[in-house]
This record gives C-alpha cells, sequence and structure tokens, in this order.
C-alpha cells in the first residue's frame, strides 16, 4: 500500500508530464494530473492579476480527467479584499475546509517570497498530512514551472490583465523587475507600483548577486510615453553599469550622462541608488533628487537622512555616495512623490510602518498602495510606488514562505489551516 501511495503522489511523474507539455499547456497538464493522481473533484490554478485586487480562475479540471476549454483563463475573477484566497496569500499557509462536495484545500503558489496564485483542489476526503505535503512541493514546482514557462508565450500575462494597458504602460512594466519580491537569509525585498490614470515615469528595481543586494527607484517627469521613453533610458543605463559591478555614485554619474545626451534641458529623473554588503549590512547610497526613504528602526519610524544631490539629466556631474550601517531588525521604506502628492496627504507612513512592523513587506507594499488609491478616490496624479526592505541581518536563518508553511520564529511546519465546518 506504502508503494501504492508513493507511486501515486510522484512529485516526479507531475514534472515529467509538464516537461512533455508545450509552455501554453503547463497549467492544464498539471491540474489534469493532480485531478488523477488524488481523485480530485476539482482542481484550479488561481493567479493573481496586475492590479492586486483578485485572482483570475485559468483552466481548471474535474474528475474524471476533464479539462475544461482551454481559452477561458480570464473567465472568473475572484475579489481578495478580506478573502480566505487573501489570507492564504499573505500567510502563505494551506487553508483547508469542508466544502459541500468535499474538503476544500488552496496552497500557495510561490517562487522565493513572490506570491503569484493560490492551487485550489476539492478531494472526496479529508487530506492527511502526507498528502499535504506533496501538494506543497506541487504548488512550489507549479511556481517554477510558471516562471520558467511565461518566458516563451504571453498566454499568463494576458490572463492577468484586467484592463487594456496603454503604450506608456506597457512600457513602464517591462521596466519593472518580473518578481516583486524576493526572500533571501539576510533580507526580504518586496516593491508595488499603483500607476496614475496616465501613467507616469515611476520604477523600482533589485537585484541579488553573491556579494551584493542592488536597489533602485527612480521618477521619470511628465507622464505618458515621453515619461516611460525617460525612463528606460535611465533604467537600461543603471543595469548595465550595476551588471559592470558600478558602484552607486557610478550608476549615477553614467545615468546622468546617458540622460543628458538623450533629454530636453527641461527633463529629467529623480532617484535612489543602494547598494547593501551582505555580509555586513553596510549601504551605500546615492539619493539624485528623490524623496527620502523612512527608516523602522527599534520601534519609530521617520524619516531618513540620506542627503539629497542633484536629479538625473540635469548637467553633468559626479556623486557622493553616503554610506549608512543597517542593523538587524531595520526595517526600510523607499517611495516616490506620488505617495506625497496633496490627494494621498493622509496617508499615514510613520503610523502604517509603526503598526505593520509583524507583517510582510509584500503585505506592507499592498497597504500602501491601497492607501493612496482610498485618498485619492483611485485618481492618482502621479504614479505611486514604495519598496520595502526587510534586514536581518548575515546570520539569520531564513525559513521560506515562497510555497512551504513555516513559521519564521520557530522553523518548524506549521498545520493547515482548518476552517469550521458549515
Amino acid at each position: 500500500m506504502a508503494g501504492e501511495e508513493d507511486e501515486r503522489l510522484d512529485l516526479r511523474a507531475l514534472l515529467g508530464a509538464v516537461e512533455a507539455a508545450p509552455p501554453v499547456r503547463v497549467v492544464e497538464v498539471v491540474v489534469a494530473e493532480l485531478a488523477r493522481m488524488l481523485d480530485a473533484r476539482r482542481v484550479s490554478l488561481l493567479i493573481a492579476n496586475f492590479t492586486g485586487d483578485a485572482l483570475v480562475r485559468m483552466t481548471h479540471a474535474t474528475a474524471p480527467e476533464r479539462i475544461e476549454d482551454g481559452h477561458n483563463e480570464r473567465a472568473e475573477s475572484l475579489p481578495l479584499p478580506g478573502s480566505v484566497y487573501e489570507q492564504v496569500l499573505f500567510s502563505q499557509e494551506v487553508d483547508l475546509h469542508i466544502a459541500d462536495n468535499g474538503w476544500d484545500v488552496l496552497v500557495p503558489v510561490s517562487e522565493r517570497g513572490d506570491a503569484i496564485g493560490v492551487l485550489q483542489l476539492t478531494l472526496p476526503h479529508r487530506p492527511d498530512t502526507d498528502v499535504i505535503e506533496y501538494l506543497e512541493s506541487a504548488a512550489q514546482a507549479l511556481a517554477y514551472v510558471l516562471v520558467a514557462s511565461r518566458r516563451h508565450t504571453d498566454l499568463f500575462e494576458w490572463a492577468q490583465r484586467d484592463h487594456s494597458f496603454t503604450l506608456a504602460a506597457e512600457i513602464q512594466r517591462r521596466l519593472l523587475p518580473q518578481a516583486y519580491t524576493l526572500e533571501a537569509d539576510e533580507f526580504t525585498i518586496a516593491g508595488w507600483l499603483e500607476p496614475a490614470h496616465e501613467a507616469g515615469g515611476d520604477t523600482f528595481d533589485y537585484s541579488l548577486d553573491r556579494e551584493y543586494l542592488y536597489v533602485t527607484v527612480t521618477d521619470a517627469m511628465g507622464h505618458g510615453v515621453e515619461a516611460s521613453l525617460l525612463a528606460t533610458v535611465a533604467v537600461g543605463s543603471l543595469r548595465n553599469s550595476r551588471r559592470s559591478l558600478a558602484t552607486p555614485a557610478e550608476q549615477a554619474r553614467l545615468a546622468n550622462d546617458a540622460l543628458i545626451d538623450v533629454s530636453r534641458p527641461d527633463q529629467f529623473v529623480t532617484g535612489v541608488m543602494i547598494r547593501i554588503r551582505l555580509a555586513d549590512g553596510r549601504l551605500d547610497v546615492v539619493n539624485a533628487g528623490h524623496p527620502l526613504p523612512y527608516l523602522h528602526r527599534d520601534g519609530a519610524a521617520e524619516v531618513f537622512d540620506i542627503g539629497t544631490e542633484l536629479a538625473l539629466g540635469i548637467i553633468a556631474s559626479d556623486y557622493t555616495v553616503r554610506t549608512i550601517q543597517l542593523e538587524p531588525g531595520d526595517r526600510l521604506l523607499l517611495l516616490t512623490d506620488g505617495l506625497l502628492e496633496r490627494k494621498a496627504v493622509n496617508v499615514d507612513i510613520t503610523g502604517i510602518l509603526g503598526r505593520s512592523r509583524s507583517r510582510h513587506p509584500r503585505e506592507i507594499v499592498r497597504e500602501f498602495a491601497a492607501n493612496v488609491v482610498q485618498e485619492t478616490k483611485g485618481n492618482l496624479l502621479d504614479d505611486a510606488t514604495v519598496v520595502c526592505l526587510d534586514w536581518y541581518g548575515p546570520h539569520a536563518k531564513r525559513s521560506t514562505t515562497g510555497g512551504r508553511s513555516r513559521s519564521r520564529a520557530t522553523g518548524s511546519r506549521n498545520k493547515p489551516r482548518s476552517l469550521p465546518q458549515t
């Protein structure tokens, strides 16, 4: 019986079926295989939309091994706020509760902390610990499958779009990192961009190498395609120099030179360029005319004075690095002026930081975005971008929240959360 169970819950068989499928069918293959292996009455992948307020149900399978129409990826949108799906995404813990026709299991689908969506199954019987652990592993494998497959198709991009993009918004999106969240041993970082009605020139970016974490937040003046093109030059230059291991000062100087070459005299880009040494938390930063960040340390949140120099693209200039020492437990918040505009003045930045110390950075950036939307009644005059960085220190030991239910405090596996029977 044990051998039969091992064969039934064979992750290699699941991945083998995925490998044999074209990129546009990987979700169909995964849900069909899970339905077969677990005798599931229903299996679905719910993928987060780009506005972050809903999950979209992609192709699903129902027993016995029947796949529904593969062109219905956007057929059902489920609101996130206040829902059990939001709880699963934020907590990164499996949810288990009884349903009308069996047991519903919701499993987070995440890659290194980047919450991609939720795997939903309806099983005929309450799953035991082995089944739950298998589903967690399957969901984690599915996350990597999705990350790899979307390089070859627009299918997932199309499913996540709940409204049409302007050309400026399309350009802007290509300037953002492919994953908005990253968990590592020493830190966790998450970012979010809430676009204005007419997309501006906001961007954020990060990259991790063996020695450093690099982070940038930029804001190109203006709106529309003109701002997006200005941002493209700035981000392209910053990435190019970063990939040559340039310091923040060198990155700023080269981006400044590039913008002077291609922009009008009245155009400029503000930005913060950061490099954090993983071995000891030394933070090197250049602030080119950008709003000051906020720091939460020892129970207090306040504006973090990192100095200010000329914005990029105005005149030829050298930039000076300021060096700051991060301490374990620090939370750093970077933002653009969309969070400070006159319609958003009631967004309590220090208050939110103070009240949310125990929450994950991906929740914090979404709360700031939701507050801006609420205060402006959805009519943002400028993009609002926020990046939240938690620094744990070089000797911290990360407990992943990407597809595994683990407690950061103890490192032990959590039990699935069960709702009361109805």
